[in-house]
């Protein structure tokens, strides 16, 4: 096995164990909320609490990764991934699984962005499309195969078992990342940290999230509004002095790039809105129309089907057709699928309800794939660590995005006097329109541009 992959192997096994440990602790929140006697308010802070820990260690993946080494910084962060584990399988009560939860997503939140800088840095342009479909493979099994395992151990074992399951792969990921990766280099030992960047940073960006959660509970609408709004004040201050330093905490300027920046408006909304859509479309199925929890946890499958036929599609013909019309195309589909929701009126509609998580999967998967493969094209090597930092913060912010907005979009709607599967069906419509903002913001790429890039690179 050579190097490259050795290191794209230790990268994409840390990259699985973040994603399951986002999305399998949903599973368990009954039988947690019965054993520590939680309310769904606090039990939602057990994901919340994770999110928030690995967004905010990201901003300083870039620093670290000079000042201590990559190599010794993923194995640092292994082990303090592999000590919040064992917290939270030991857990006494709520409040300190949550703690817990936190610390594991600080270990968890630097294994994706520092794993992602090693690995794109030793393959070229025209061979990171390949390299994109591994990872959206990846995306794509956690959180279809996270639910089924979670439900497995809940129901035969225990539910500290749901977050115990990952403690294997780490020390996996830990015995392969210290013989495998090459020792490092000496670092920059002088290298400062903008430590008021990092302060007015990691508060605006814990505000947004905490505005965002919020904002998604109907009670909690004015308080996520006032956290959201500080939020965004203080991130615009931080912007504005970020862009004056010339070694901030992270390098905005990096954002103007056109590929970057509209990859990253890609995954706000695509998988982004669809995060949110498929929450609504589980109680729309199951509570409106009747449709048993099986029935419809089983349109993950089509949906899971599609949507590697889509990341094929991308790792094949990235390179020959450029990104614009996979994005284009991938736009269009997703907007088909979700449109598809609001024409299922009973529960016998099956076969629409198929073809609707199919659609959805097809098209948010080609345009996420596509989103990874063309985001750093264009980005020089010693600045994918920079890079790669905003292109993950983006992907955690992005989830809360199209929770907190499709959850007010519907809100609204049934809080205006339309009858309650009407409400629904206009908030699948509305947010199948929503494809459209995209979609304008990619007739801008330079697709031959692109393509010549990446032909040159392959002579």
């Amino acid at each position: 096995m050579t190097y490259r992959l050795r290191v794209a192997s230790v990268y994409l096994l840390g990259f699985f164990i973040d994603l399951i440990n986002m999305f399998i602790a949903n599973v368990a929140y009954p039988d947690i909320g019965r054993h520590f006697g939680a309310p769904v308010s606090q039990l939602a802070w057990v994901s919340n609490a994770y999110i928030l820990g690995l967004t905010l260690v990201i901003p300083l993946s870039g620093w670290l990764a000079n000042r201590v080494g990559p190599k010794r910084l993923f194995i640092l962060s292994l082990v303090i991934f592999i000590i919040g584990t064992c917290g939270v399988g030991s857990a006494s009560s709520v409040s300190q699984l949550i703690g817990w939860r936190w610390v594991q997503g600080m270990g968890g939140g630097l294994l994706i962005p520092l794993g992602q800088t090693m690995t794109y840095s030793l393959y070229r342009t025209h061979e990171r499309a390949k390299l994109s479909s591994a990872v959206m493979l990846v995306a794509l099994l956690a959180p279809a195969l996270s639910p089924a395992i979670g439900g497995v151990l809940v129901d035969n074992v225990n539910w500290r078992w749901v977050f115990l399951v990952s403690l294997p792969l780490a020390i996996v990921a830990l015995i392969l990342a210290g013989c495998w990766l090459k020792s490092d280099a000496k670092t920059e030992a002088n290298v400062r940290l903008d430590l008021g960047g990092l302060v007015s940073g990691c508060s605006a960006l814990t505000l947004i999230l905490l505005g965002l959660t919020y904002m998604g509970e109907a009670h909690y609408l004015r308080q996520g509004s006032v956290l959201l709004l500080a939020g965004m004040i203080l991130l615009a201050l931080y912007v504005r002095s970020a862009l004056r330093k010339t070694k901030p905490l992270l390098n905005l300027r990096l954002v103007q790039d056109p590929l970057l920046q509209t990859a990253m408006l890609i995954y706000q909304f695509i998988p982004g809105i669809f995060t949110g859509i498929s929450l609504v479309a589980m109680f729309y199925l199951q509570n409106q129309l009747g449709m048993h929890a099986t029935l419809v946890g089983s349109m993950m499958l089509p949906w899971a089907l599609a949507s590697f036929a889509a990341i094929n599609l991308t790792g094949k013909k990235f390179n020959q057709l450029g990104p614009r019309p996979l994005f284009i195309a991938g736009c269009l589909v997703q907007g088909l699928g979700i449109g598809l929701l609001a024409m299922i009126g009973h529960a016998e509609n099956i076969s629409i309800t198929v073809f609707a998580f199919a659609f959805m999967g097809f098209g948010g998967s080609l345009c996420s794939s596509t989103a990874q493969s063309s985001a750093f094209i264009q980005i020089a090597d010693n600045e994918l660590a920079d890079a790669s930092a905003l292109w993950n913060i983006n992907r955690q912010l992005s989830f809360c995005f199209g929770v907190t907005l499709i959850s007010l979009l519907l809100n609204i709607l049934l809080n205006s006097g339309l009858v309650t599967n009407q409400a629904y069906r206009l908030c699948f419509v509305l947010a199948a329109c929503s494809v459209v903002i995209p979609i304008l913001f990619c007739l801008r790429i330079a697709n031959r541009s692109v393509i010549l890039t990446l032909n040159q690179e392959k002579q």
